[in-house]
Formats: C-alpha cells, sequence, structure tokens
C-alpha cells in the first residue's frame, strides 16, 4: 500500500530534475544561454503555429515542454550501473531500450532511465541516458587491468545517499524532508569534481586509448556530461547559437528538417576545456585540462513502429555511405543535401505515416466524437470514425534516443579523435546481467498506448445497445 505521507515519484523526479538544472547552470554557464534561447524559440515557434500548440494540448504536451530535459552520464563498473538503476526507480525511472555505441567506435553501450507511463511522462519527462564503460574493449591488458582496479576502489555514492535509498525502498517511498535530503545527496554523484583520482601519467596513457575511457576512469564520480532542454525547432536554434556566443556542432544529428518531424533531432555546442589537479607523487598536484562537458538541444518528433524504423535506418544508412559527416564540417551542406535527398522516401504527411503504419499515434474524441458519445455513439471502423470527424489522431512524441546520434554527439566533442579504432561488439547479455533488469522495450510502450487509447474511443463511441449489452 502506498503510503499517502511519501512524495509522489514525478514530484521527487520533478525535484531532482530542477536541482541538476540548477547545479549545471551554475557549473556551466552556456547551458542557462541554451535555455533561455529555447524559451524564447518554443514561445516564438507557438506563436506561429497554432497547428502545433493544438497538438501539444491535445497529447499534454505543452505543460511538459519548459521543464523537459535529458542528461547523460558514464558510470565504470557493473556496480554502479545497478546501483543507479534502484536510486531512479525511487523517482519513478526505469531503464528502456538497449544502445550499442561500440559500432561507432565508443567503448560503451547504454539505457535510458524515464518513466514509463504517459500520466508519469505529462507529469515531468526527465530521462538520464546512462553508459556504461566496456573496459573488455580496451586491447592493453595491462591498462585495462590498472583501469579495473582504480574503478573498484571509488565508491560514487555517499553513505547518506545509500542510506536514504534502502529507505525508500524498505518504506515504498519517502517523506518530503527524506525525499529533500535524497536528491541532494544522491545530486552530488552528478557533480563535476576538477580533482583527478589519477596521476598526469594515467590520465595520459587512459586517454590515448579513448578520451571517453579518460573521461570514466579518471574521476571519483560519474560527473554529468551534458544537460538537455526541448525546442520546437532545432534549425533556429542551430542557426542562433552563434549569436549567443555558442558555437554548435556542424550538422544537427537525426532526420532532416520535415513538416511532420519524428523521432529525435540534436545538436549541441563543443565540449569546453576544464582545469584539472591530477596528484603527484609528493603529495602536490600538477595541473592540466580535461574535455568532456557540453550543452546540447533536442527536438522530438512522433515515434516510429519497427517499420518506420526500419526505413529509417535504411534512409539515414543510405545518406551516410555517400557522405559521412566531417567532425570538422568541411562537408556539411554535402551531408544535408544528401540527407535530404535520401528522407524524400519518407512520407511526411500524418494521414500517410498512420495509413501505412510507420508510426504511433494518440486516438482522442473531437468535440463532435464527444456529442455524438453523449446522444448515443456512432457506428463505424476508427477509419470511418476519423472521416467522420469524430475521432483525432495525434503523434504520440518519441520519448527515447537513437544510436547513431547519440555517438554523433559524443564524437564531435571528443576531437576528431576519441582514440585508436574500438571493434563493434554489441553484448546485451552483459549489459542486462550488469544493470540487474531487462530495459523495457520502447515499441511496446508505444504500441500499448495507442492501443490503449484507440480501445478508450472506440468504447465511448459504441452505440448504446452495445454498450448496454457489453456491460451485461
Amino acid at each position: 500500500m502506498t503510503n499517502t505521507l511519501h512524495e509522489p515519484a514525478s514530484d521527487l523526479r520533478a525535484r531532482f530534475c530542477a536541482a541538476m538544472s540548477g547545479m549545471y547552470r551554475a557549473e556551466v554557464p552556456a547551458y542557462g544561454t541554451l535555455v533561455e534561447l529555447v524559451e524564447d524559440i518554443n514561445g516564438t515557434t507557438l506563436a506561429r503555429d497554432p497547428a502545433l500548440a493544438r497538438e501539444l494540448d491535445a497529447t499534454a504536451g505543452a505543460e511538459r515542454l519548459s521543464a523537459e530535459r535529458h542528461g547523460a552520464i558514464r558510470l565504470g563498473t557493473a556496480g554502479e550501473l545497478a546501483t543507479m538503476r534502484r536510486v531512479f526507480a525511487v523517482m519513478g525511472m526505469h531503464p528502456v531500450g538497449y544502445y550499442d555505441l561500440s559500432a561507432a567506435g565508443i567503448p560503451v553501450h547504454s539505457t535510458a532511465f524515464r518513466p514509463l507511463e504517459p500520466e508519469a511522462l505529462a507529469a515531468n519527462p526527465f530521462r538520464v541516458f546512462t553508459s556504461l564503460l566496456r573496459l573488455d574493449l580496451v586491447e592493453d591488458a595491462e591498462l585495462r587491468a590498472e583501469a579495473e582496479a582504480i574503478l573498484a576502489r571509488r565508491r560514487i555514492f555517499s553513505e547518506a545517499a545509500l542510506e536514504l535509498l534502502e529507505r525508500a525502498e524498505a518504506e515504498g517511498g519517502l517523506g518530503e524532508d527524506d525525499a529533500a535530503a535524497f536528491v541532494d545527496a544522491v545530486l552530488e554523484t552528478f557533480r563535476w569534481h576538477p580533482r583527478a583520482c589519477v596521476d598526469r601519467d594515467t590520465y595520459t596513457r587512459l586517454h590515448d586509448v579513448h578520451r571517453l575511457v579518460a573521461d570514466v576512469v579518471s574521476f571519483r564520480n560519474p560527473h554529468i556530461n551534458h544537460l538537455t532542454p526541448r525546442t520546437l525547432d532545432i534549425d533556429a536554434a542551430q542557426a542562433a547559437m552563434p549569436a549567443q556566443g555558442i558555437t554548435p556542432k556542424a550538422v544537427v544529428e537525426g532526420p532532416p528538417p520535415r513538416q511532420c518531424p519524428i523521432l529525435l533531432r540534436q545538436t549541441s555546442f563543443k565540449a569546453f576545456d576544464e582545469a584539472v589537479a591530477f596528484p603527484d607523487d609528493e603529495g602536490g598536484h600538477t595541473h592540466g585540462q580535461h574535455t568532456a562537458r557540453f550543452g546540447e538541444i533536442e527536438q522530438r518528433g512522433a515515434a516510429l513502429t519497427p517499420k518506420g524504423r526500419a526505413l529509417y535506418d535504411e534512409l539515414l544508412a543510405e545518406a551516410r555511405r555517400a557522405v559521412t559527416p566531417a567532425p570538422d564540417g568541411s562537408n556539411a551542406q554535402a551531408y544535408r543535401e544528401r540527407l535530404a535527398q535520401a528522407f524524400a522516401a519518407f512520407p511526411d504527411d500524418w494521414c500517410t505515416l498512420r495509413a501505412e503504419g510507420l508510426a504511433y499515434f494518440q486516438y482522442s474524441l473531437s468535440e463532435a466524437g464527444a456529442a455524438a458519445a453523449a446522444r448515443g455513439g456512432a457506428e463505424g471502423d476508427i477509419d470511418a470514425l476519423i472521416e467522420r470527424g469524430l475521432v483525432r489522431f495525434d503523434p504520440i512524441v518519441y520519448e527515447d534516443f537513437l544510436p547513431v546520434s547519440a555517438a554523433g554527439i559524443f564524437q564531435s566533442n571528443l576531437g576528431d579523435r576519441g582514440g585508436p579504432a574500438i571493434a563493434a561488439d554489441a553484448n546485451w547479455a552483459a549489459f542486462v546481467a550488469a544493470l540487474g533488469a531487462t530495459p523495457t522495450d520502447e515499441f511496446g510502450l508505444y504500441a500499448e498506448r495507442e492501443a490503449r487509447s484507440l480501445r478508450t474511443c472506440l468504447e465511448r463511441l459504441a452505440p448504446e445497445p452495445r454498450r448496454t449489452a457489453e456491460a451485461g
């Protein structure tokens, strides 16, 4: 039984998201500039596009827009990942999807912790893209063993955080005071600490293997590496960033601009150099720099069905085979043109996307439909009811991530080379074992949401005699 004195998970998640945003704004001032830029663009976009505003209202998207964020962290051990799963569960966030970034030469595999139910997403959709380092992909056995030993010694959660975690699990939640203390304690795991836990020589050797390996192993905790607000017009944001003193990456990751946005488009500003102190043999420190943290903006579109996703993956691969985006942006225009050419084959109107089963939709009664339901219902299948204007359909927002886009963001912030080539080697079983749970399949979540909304509409519009018979 739920204790009514416990703070709801969605409130706890909102509290944590706000605390994280405030901390990151203080640590990375350019992030605050991004948030202000996105708020301005979203306001302008909604003012000039009433249809989009109505669509957001119909899907409870308007209320969540200004607070929407996702963050990203990189963990070093199975134990860290399993404990992080428990921490996020207290906030109503659960692992969804599996992302193999080794296919792009990045030695991690990942999941996204996020709310599962539409109501929880509407209350606060905070997500954290969480990666686990793949030291098994590091060929240097001696360095790999050294890195494993370093990670085994560190403790990324404080005793206070673990005590409150165990209390939340035992009691089914936390009261207001304990919830505030829990957020404060967990926030320390994500905070930037400029003192490395390895000497400069070890850092350099890790860095030479891959910059991301150095980022995970060299510090005492998995500092958040970016926090991302959601925009309604990422191309406007990309164009406006330089005027704010922010240089965006050369190309926007994901699909090209469309009338009907799909999946996820992302851009970022390049990670900046930060002063780091490395311990030396004499008990002092030597000074150096580390590059890891950056700012990102995202635009979310419709969730695609397996059929739609297969078409997306095929067209993206076609574009990237023709033109692979260069880190320095030298072929950015050529890539944008080739991407647009490839995606001309992807339907760009909601009716066709629905008719061809390419995207997921949420069904609801129109005003006319609600009136018909009150009068006793209406006959017809879903297509007929839509044609008569009794049922409307709105795209379900994609709540997850894209491995190619994530890799593109990571690579753009690791410089021209993150390190020597990493062999592609997905390992779902190892990730599940480390996590201590099986990530939820995102397609199943979208399909169930669509089916539930469709059933609700059809039940409400069922003619009165049928409703009476079914009730009996």
